[in-house]
């Protein structure tokens, strides 16, 4: 083990399976000269070559567009996005063209493109730059989810992104880029579809993925000062998702709430939560609670844009009215 950061954890991920697959290239705005909006590229310029680290003009539907083509003709392209928000103007070729081509071609076509993007709110951003879309791409059928909260998963789970052949989106909090965390060396993959209990508990279940993890663990520190016993359970993926954990804990539990940076309203959250209803309804003893973004465009103002954040006082209160 090594203790690294999430950046760093995602660059060494990205150089291994450089080496790796020389099908393998990136391109995007900044990433080569620059290293990276968030330096996530940095020193691949140097390593590999303009060929293999491609900066782009100022175009997200060009870029996912020649990522969506490059893909389809037999290489393995990652396409940076400077951030999530920039996704919007590249929604007819992640929705219309790489997350259907393999269905409408009978499976004779794939498109194993890795879309990469930071998204999150907290730097007083703005309201069109600190979105949280992962529900965008849920919704849509063909396209895989990622959403890693730790620095070894941040690793693990971009290795098996490269590996596999439908088209991803990688999504990357903005605040954790400095975090650190150990993160195993050489060779490490984490599955796609597979959520890990970080916390045993047994009052209530707290559900969870990306930054949001993070508040999940400082509301269930407070709240085993309270004598309240938190299980948490980090999604890491949420297309494929994988609920197995998340059911058996709450039949131990019989409560549940669910932390996310979304909006609430139609948020990531509520699938879960329809689909928790679904699996395990009889063994719940209160509705699901959940702690999401409020349903607001974020402001600029750090404490209006705080006050419409997920925090872990807003986790534990949601326990306390469960408990």
């Amino acid at each position: 083990m090594a203790v690294i950061s999430y950046r760093e954890a995602l660059n060494q991920a990205l150089r291994e399976e450089f080496d790796r697959d020389e099908r393998i290239f990136i391109m995007g705005e900044e990433v080569g000269n620059f290293g990276g909006a968030f330096k996530v590229t940095d020193g691949l310029l140097a390593a590999y070559g303009a060929k293999r680290v491609r900066d782009t003009p100022i175009s997200e539907l060009a870029i996912t567009g020649a990522g969506v083509g490059a893909a389809m003709g037999g290489l393995r392209p990652i396409v940076e996005l400077m951030t999530i928000n920039f996704a919007l103007l590249a929604m007819d070729q992640i929705v219309n063209h790489a997350a259907k081509m393999r269905y409408m071609f009978g499976g004779n076509v794939r498109v194993p493109l890795v879309i990469r993007a930071p998204q999150g709110a907290g730097h007083q951003l703005g309201a069109q730059h600190s979105q949280s879309l992962e529900a965008y791409f849920l919704h849509c059928p063909g396209l895989r989810v990622a959403v890693p909260a730790t620095p070894a998963d941040a690793k693990g789970l971009l290795k098996s992104a490269l590996r596999q052949d439908d088209p991803l989106i990688f999504l990357e909090h903005e605040s954790l880029y400095g975090v650190k965390g150990d993160v195993p060396e050489g060779e490490y993959l984490v599955p796609l579809g597979k959520s890990n209990l970080l916390r045993e508990g047994k009052d209530v279940t707290l559900i969870s993925y990306s930054k949001c993890v993070y508040d999940c663990l400082q509301a269930a520190e407070v709240l085993e000062n309270e004598g309240i016993d938190s299980e948490l359970i980090d999604l890491r993926t949420l297309n494929p998702l994988d609920l197995g954990p998340v059911v058996e804990s709450i039949k131990k539990t019989g409560k549940a709430v669910l932390v996310y940076e979304g909006w609430k309203t139609g948020g990531a959250g509520a699938e879960v939560a329809a689909r928790i209803y679904e699996a395990v309804f009889d063994h719940l003893d209160a509705p699901i609670q959940r702690v999401a973004t409020a349903d607001a465009p974020i402001a600029y103002n750090a404490r209006l844009e705080h006050a419409a954040l997920p925090s872990p006082a807003e986790v534990v209160r949601a326990v306390e009215r469960l408990v």
